[in-house]
């Protein structure tokens, strides 16, 4: 079995969004020659998440808001982690959207249900962040 372990960064310009990171995937996957196996692909920052669904506008602004009358940032004396920094909603934020995701490899491709997209979803931006990508098979 074959091992490919690739690191993207990102640093979103904002304190929350969302990115299609699909295409860096698939990129990695082809760098890999790995034809038949498994992807994984984690958030190395527990203020931000990986996770899979519609690449649909209208959904990705639905999550904000859900997730904010979830985790609602203000007032951030509601949370007793905050002190030294005012990013606890972008913890509970990640709990709720995941640290991961694992995708089957066959034929070479990613193994997608219909609409199926992978995503970078940040909760306290303007600074770089690591995404892991490994991928094991043959």
């Amino acid at each position: 079995m074959k091992s490919y372990r690739k690191e993207l960064i990102i640093n979103y310009p904002k304190r929350r969004g969302y990115v299609n990171i699909t295409p860096d995937v698939e990129k990695a996957l082809k760098e890999s020659g790995i034809m038949e196996g498994l992807v994984l692909v984690n958030s190395m920052h527990i203020t931000s998440s990986v996770f899979i669904n519609d690449d649909e506008q209208g959904l990705l602004s639905d999550f904000e808001v859900w997730l904010e009358k979830l985790a609602p940032e203000h007032p951030h004396s509601q949370y007793n982690h905050n002190g030294y920094e005012d990013n606890a909603d972008a913890h509970m934020k990640r709990q709720l959207m995941g640290r991961e995701v694992v995708v089957a490899v066959t034929n070479g491709r990613l193994d997608f249900g219909t609409w199926e997209q992978i995503f970078y979803g940040e909760y306290d931006g303007k600074r770089d962040k690591r995404l892991l990508i490994k991928i094991i098979g043959e």
